[in-house]
């Protein structure tokens, strides 16, 4: 398996917001110190050259961002409905920092849960548990949205529409909550809605299954249609079905399946061309007896790679916090992104979730710095295929400043920039280049300086600066001499 650093690979972290996993840290905090939280976790992940960040900004019915179609996040604000106090655009600022960072900002909604337990008394009277109590399900210690109804569907594409006109998204996002994961002995009540909406011979499981395909081909739809460059990618419970109950199913014994139990058909949607991205959630340890790692995501590899990007998930929030032995030994991680490398059809990972390596783990995050994210990777494009011509980029300044490093100002005229890149060059091999910096161009920035430490090769070698648009379409290489005064 080689170790060879691809020039393009998607490399994510989820940053959960439910229950204040990963960020803010207390729904309390001022809004300085959330800030200055949700700053070290993106210092931290740039300083590993990831290149997308995953933020939840819808957890339960609520928001991060201010909407008539739902209340504030208490996981934001500390009570559900309240504004923020001297905070008041906090999406706006969130994508504006990671931008700053030469990282996409994927935004990960929720669509289906309605709250994240039973106390209704706290929810805000905005919530849609009192603006349409019809459309809400107990089941367990939550209520859902019903998926089985129009109205429903029609919501959460319209919630997910005004995400996209109002927001520079690179992408949205849904994790594994579809229909909810099935508890003994309890009934999901959407049987009045079946009766209703269910087609002739149609039995219940096919039509729940055909409510998720609705939402997912109705948002897909809206994406494209407002700004067809944002990515749409989800990110399914692990196994699709066992071997047992299916033979095209993965060798696994797990208790519940994404297929079977959730409700969920991402082989479908793929099939469909409704996503960009698919990301399983594999947070199985490598040999893991009943659902190994290294099994399923060379099932995922074999099965779903055709029409879509596919990333693996990874569960680093295991490490050494859980009762399979394996998640103790520090290659554990390094094991799986070298099997997620070694599979062509794979082209990144994502890990669960950001505070699993901040501040902790040292040993993994200096393997993962010096044979896996030394260099910054090229981020995928989604499957809208739009050839473009993008300008090369105009170099307005450049500046040694000592020894190799050299400041470089550049502009261009690009209607749906992406990034900037810089890549250093090989004059024995004319046309090699390797890609060492990465700049977030948003669509109001028509100029940018960066500051480049280069080797001393690099210096001498020069430069090639280009310009990716949102499609993934990158402009000629403007090359730059850099000679030291």
């Amino acid at each position: 398996m080689t170790k060879i650093q691809p020039q393009k690979e998607f490399r994510g972290v989820w940053i959960a917001t439910v229950v204040n996993i990963d960020w803010p840290k207390n729904a309390n905090d001022n809004s300085e110190k959330q800030k200055r939280d949700f700053i070290e976790i993106l210092d931290f992940y740039q300083k590993l050259n990831f290149n997308a960040a995953i933020v939840q900004i819808r957890t339960a019915g609520d928001a991060f961002y201010e909407t008539e179609q739902a209340p504030w996040s208490k996981y934001l604000t500390g009570q559900e409905g309240e504004a923020p106090k001297d905070f008041s655009k906090p999406l706006e600022w969130m994508i504006v920092e990671t931008h700053k960072r030469g990282m996409e900002f994927h935004a990960w909604l929720n669509p289906y849960r309605a709250t994240f337990d039973l106390d209704t008394v706290a929810l805000s009277k905005k919530h849609d548990f009192y603006q349409h109590p019809d459309w809400m399900l107990k089941y367990g210690k939550k209520y859902y949205y019903n998926p089985g109804l129009p109205e429903v569907q029609q919501k959460l594409t319209n919630v997910i529409e005004e995400v996209v006109i109002n927001y520079d998204v690179d992408a949205i996002h849904f994790d594994d909550y579809f229909y909810p994961y099935k508890i003994k002995d309890e009934v999901f009540k959407d049987s009045t809605a079946f009766l209703t909406y269910g087609l002739q011979n149609q039995n219940i499981e096919d039509w729940r299954r055909s409510n998720v395909d609705s939402l997912v081909k109705n948002v897909h739809k809206a994406i494209k249609k407002t700004k067809p460059w944002v990515q749409f990618g989800i990110s399914p419970f692990g196994v699709w079905k066992n071997k047992t109950t299916d033979p095209n199913g993965s060798d696994t014994k797990a208790g519940q399946t994404t297929y079977e139990d959730l409700y969920a058909d991402p082989l479908l949607w793929v099939e469909k061309g409704w996503l960009d991205y698919l990301v399983p959630q594999v947070y199985w340890s490598m040999d893991y007896p009943l659902a190994s790692h290294q099994v399923i995501t060379k099932w995922w590899a074999n099965n779903s790679a055709k029409n879509t990007n596919l990333y693996i998930g990874n569960g680093t929030y295991k490490i050494k916090n859980n009762k399979d032995k394996a998640w103790n030994k520090k290659k554990e991680i390094p094991k799986q992104l070298l099997l997620a490398r070694s599979q062509k059809e794979i082209t990144g990972n994502v890990f669960f979730s950001a505070k699993s390596l901040l501040g902790k783990n040292e040993n993994v995050t200096k393997i993962l710095k010096l044979k896996f994210y030394k260099l910054p990777a090229q981020n995928p494009s989604g499957i809208t295929k739009t050839k473009r011509e993008v300008s090369f980029p105009k170099v307005e300044s450049i500046q040694i400043i000592k020894n190799a490093n050299v400041d470089i100002c550049v502009s261009h005229s690009d209607s749906i920039p992406r990034f900037l890149h810089y890549y250093a060059l090989n004059k024995k091999t004319p046309g090699q280049k390797l890609l060492i910096r990465k700049s977030y161009l948003s669509v109001s920035q028509n100029s940018v300086c960066n500051q480049l430490q280069l080797t001393k090769k690099q210096s001498k070698n020069g430069i090639g600066v280009t310009i990716v648009d949102a499609f993934g379409n990158e402009s000629e290489v403007q090359i730059l001499t850099l000679e030291s005064n």
